[in-house]
């Protein structure tokens, strides 16, 4: 009789056991989608003060994890996004202008649109590196300089689009460049008003 009791009482110590297990488990995993949902929405709040928001969150979203609720580290994430979109649109840009059969004053455009890519990609990735070192007073400090060379970015990418919409160009090449090089423009749009929200909060921070 208290050999069954002892076994009753273990079977159900063990579910018990199971149970507590259980909810810990439930618990924890709606505090990770809460906090999930939590960041997501600051990137969202964020990104509605920059010029293309759905662009942005589009962009930015699967960084919210490691952003959690951080400016520099949400400026950062759009800094590298930005950079690597650069990177990968002067690779393409590479890629297009060996293409056989570019005329002559295709692959003029295509070379100018490279230079004024490459230039953006070489400021992008100054940012990024500046941002990683900048800490407390010296973000400050870097936050002129970083807002400068995005800027410059800016306009490399607008003067390449230009230099094309003023070339005789065909209409399958010239929109498949301008599609992307927009793209990277409005990224790298983003990615400074994010910068100069950040530069803002450190300014008037005690």
């Amino acid at each position: 009789m208290a050999r069954t009791f002892s076994i009753h009482a273990l079977i159900i110590l063990l579910i018990l056991l199971q149970l507590s297990s259980h909810f810990k488990t439930c618990s924890a995993s709606r505090k990770s989608q809460s906090n999930r949902h939590t960041n997501k929405e600051y990137v969202k709040n964020s990104c509605r003060g920059t010029t293309y928001p759905k662009l942005c969150y589009k962009s930015l979203a699967h960084h919210a994890s490691k952003i959690k609720a951080n400016p520099k580290l949400l400026a950062h994430a759009a800094l590298n996004t930005t950079f690597f979109a650069a990177k990968a649109t002067s690779r393409l840009l590479k890629d297009m202008s060996r293409i056989h059969g570019l005329r002559p004053n295709e692959a003029a455009a295509m070379i100018d649109c490279i230079a004024d890519i490459s230039d953006s990609v070489q400021k992008l990735q100054k940012c990024t590196k500046e941002m990683d070192r900048a800490e407390g007073s010296d973000l400050q400090v870097e936050m002129n300089d970083i807002q400068m060379w995005v800027n410059t970015a800016l306009e490399e990418e607008e003067t390449c689009m230009n230099a094309l919409a003023n070339k005789a160009i065909k209409r399958k090449v010239k929109n498949g460049v301008r599609r992307r090089i927009i793209k990277v423009a409005h990224l790298t749009s983003n990615a400074l008003a994010l910068v100069k929200s950040l530069y803002s909060a450190q300014k008037n921070s005690p």
